[in-house]
C-alpha cells in the first residue's frame, strides 16, 4: 500500500506578514495513521525539501498524541524535511493521495499544475483522494473526465466559514474553502466548528478540520481494503 501525502510550500499568510504552512496534527496525524497500518508512505510537495509548518501549529495548545510522537520521532522528522518534488511524482506509482491542510494551501496547491493533474490522474485511474481542513482548496480547480468541477454534485465538506471567522482570517485567505465548494456545485455539509466531520462520495474524502485529520486518513484506508 502506497500513499502519497501532499504539504505546502507556501509559508507567507497574504499581506500581513506572517507565517503559515501546513498544520502539523494534519500530517503527523494521517502519518502515523498510515504508518501504523503498513504503509509505504511518500511525502511531496512543490518546492521539495523541508515544507514550512504553520507556527500557530507548534502551540503548546495544538499538540496532541500524534503531534507529541512526531517530535520524539528522528526518522518521521527526515521523512519531513527531505519532501519529494511534486512535479517529480507520478499517480500511476501511488494507491492513494492524501492532503494536509493549513491555510498554505490555499495559495500554491491549489493553483499548482502538477497537482490539479496528480488529483485528475489519480481518480481517472479510479484510486482515492483525501484532504482535510483547507486542503480541500486543492479541489478548486480539479475537473472530472466530463470536464465539469471534480466536486460538483459530490458531497464534500472542508473548514467552515465559520472556522475561518474565528480565526481572524477571514478577510485574508485568497478564498474560502466552505464557498468555493459550494461555487463548484459540491454538496456541502458540516458539523459544529472545530468538531471531527468526514464525508465520503465516491474516490473522494474530505475532512472538516485539524480533528477531522486521523479520521480522514482512517476513511482513506478503509478504502483500500
Amino acid at each position: 500500500m502506497k500513499i502519497l501525502m501532499v504539504l505546502t510550500s507556501h509559508d507567507q499568510l497574504g499581506q500581513t506578514g506572517q507565517k503559515t504552512g501546513f498544520w502539523l496534527e494534519e500530517f503527523a496525524a494521517p502519518y502515523y495513521v498510515f504508518k501504523d497500518a503498513g504503509a509505504q508512505i511518500t511525502v511531496a510537495s512543490p518546492h521539495g525539501g523541508q515544507p514550512p509548518l504553520d507556527p500557530k501549529s507548534d502551540d503548546p495548545s495544538a499538540q496532541t498524541d500524534a503531534t507529541r510522537r512526531f517530535k520524539d520521532d528522528q526518522a518521521a522528522q527526515v521523512v519531513l524535511a527531505s519532501t519529494h518534488k511534486l512535479q517529480d511524482l507520478k499517480a500511476a506509482d501511488f494507491d492513494a493521495v492524501f492532503y494536509p491542510g493549513g491555510h498554505g494551501p490555499l495559495w500554491d496547491l491549489a493553483e499548482d499544475a502538477s497537482s490539479i493533474a496528480l488529483i485528475e490522474a489519480t481518480v481517472a485511474a479510479g484510486k482515492p483522494v483525501a484532504a482535510v481542513c483547507h486542503a480541500p482548496g486543492v479541489l478548486r480547480h480539479v475537473k472530472s473526465a466530463d470536464g465539469n468541477a471534480l466536486v460538483q454534485g459530490k458531497s464534500v465538506t472542508g473548514f467552515t466559514n465559520t472556522e475561518e471567522e474565528a480565526v481572524g482570517l477571514t478577510q485574508v485567505v485568497p478564498f474560502l474553502v466552505e464557498d468555493m465548494l459550494k461555487q463548484n456545485g459540491g454538496s456541502y455539509s458540516k458539523a459544529g466548528d472545530w468538531q471531527p466531520y468526514v464525508v465520503t462520495d465516491g474516490l473522494l474524502i474530505t475532512g472538516q478540520n485539524p480533528a477531522s485529520s486521523a479520521p480522514a486518513a482512517q476513511a482513506l484506508l478503509k478504502m483500500l481494503g
